[in-house]
């Protein structure tokens, strides 16, 4: 169903580019600015089985993507800069944002480097469990159960299932239905199921934060260089929206006082674990405001227009996808073509 869908993706993005199109709908599509969501940024790598590809870009795609923005003579800011243009409606440029979310150790061994070659700013959302090596990558450790079984067990719709995972088909197959039920679960509720697989098929789940994470200690030096804006993305990656307002909250402050203190500079951006409609939406969009977050972005489709001021804490990104590595598709991308037919081409961005 997913290799379906990117297929579909795809196709769109290749009719936009071919026919032209995002050249005459960029115009009244293509916005003022574009927020790029990316998360890893490493050197790719041959396993077959990559359920979670679409998170990871290569350094090389990066470097093409900043090279192309240069060259359009579009400026590459901070969250800082991206606030006062909204504020001020200072349009008279066309903008570029980096951010990237989690904090993993790749955004300062590869992405760091290919922003400096082109002294450009990186915005990093760090989750704090994340940093301090106990959080969970849920998402990762479920890739590595089915990368090693032959079958998986597990209660889904509270009858118990058994997913032949003995196949590359069978197991990308399992990926999407198990990280289907898995998002449709409550924090506790998907944690111990977590726990329950990685225990039934020997992943230890506790290590991946610190395997792919950059600690604390890692991020000091790394916030301090002058391209780096830290910013805030939970404390523990849960969903928000599935939490009790004052859940919701402590997630947002906590987080960002943590940043606050451990890297004695400020975190006044924030994104939206998950950051879909599930997962944040105009009751997260109020509490990041009263967190005292500047910004904040969400993961849902868009370039970003002179109106999105008004939804300071409510902002759409377009995600370098890593299915999608492709320079030909960035002038679609930055041409506001590809996410306005995603959102049925309705300008803007819809709370």
């Amino acid at each position: 169903m997913k290799q379906i869908r990117n297929t579909m993706i795809r196709a769109g993005l290749d009719a936009l580019y071919f026919s032209g199109a995002h050249r005459v709908l960029k115009p009244i599509f293509g916005g003022v600015g574009t927020i790029f969501m990316l998360h890893h940024v490493r050197p790719a790598h041959a396993g077959l089985f990559q359920p979670n590809r679409h998170l990871e870009i290569t350094p090389d795609f990066l470097r093409a993507t900043l090279a192309y923005i240069r060259a359009s003579d579009i400026d590459i800011v901070t969250p800082d800069e991206l606030q006062r243009r909204l504020a001020e409606q200072d349009f008279s440029r066309r903008f570029a944002c980096f951010t990237c979310d989690d904090g993993y150790r790749d955004n300062r061994d590869f992405a760091l480097p290919a922003m400096q070659d082109f002294d450009a700013p990186l915005a990093v959302y760090v989750t704090s469990d994340f940093a301090q090596g106990t959080g969970r990558l849920w998402w990762i450790a479920l890739e590595r159960v089915i990368a090693g079984a032959s079958a998986i067990e597990a209660p889904i719709d509270g009858g118990m299932v058994r997913l032949d995972t003995s196949t590359l088909p069978g197991k990308e197959m399992a990926f999407d239905r198990l990280h289907g039920w898995l998002r449709g679960l409550s924090d506790p509720e998907l944690r111990r199921q977590m726990t329950a697989l990685c225990a039934a098929h020997g992943v230890n789940e506790d290590a991946i934060s610190g395997e792919l994470c950059m600690s604390w200690d890692e991020l000091k030096p790394f916030a301090a260089d002058p391209l780096v804006t830290i910013g805030g993305h939970s404390v523990s990656h849960g969903n928000l929206a599935k939490q009790s307002q004052p859940d919701a909250l402590h997630e947002l402050i906590g987080s960002r006082t943590r940043i606050e203190a451990e890297l004695q500079r400020p975190a006044v951006h924030l994104a939206y674990p998950y950051g879909d409609r599930c997962a944040a939406g105009p009751r997260e969009f109020a509490l990041a405001q009263q967190a005292g977050y500047a910004t904040a972005v969400t993961t849902r489709p868009g370039v970003i227009f002179a109106d999105n001021a008004e939804q300071i804490t409510a902002l759409p990104r377009v995600s370098l996808n890593g299915n999608y590595q492709d320079t030909r598709y960035l002038p679609v991308l930055t041409s506001g073509a590809a996410t306005a037919m995603y959102n049925g081409f309705r300008r803007g961005h819809v709370a």
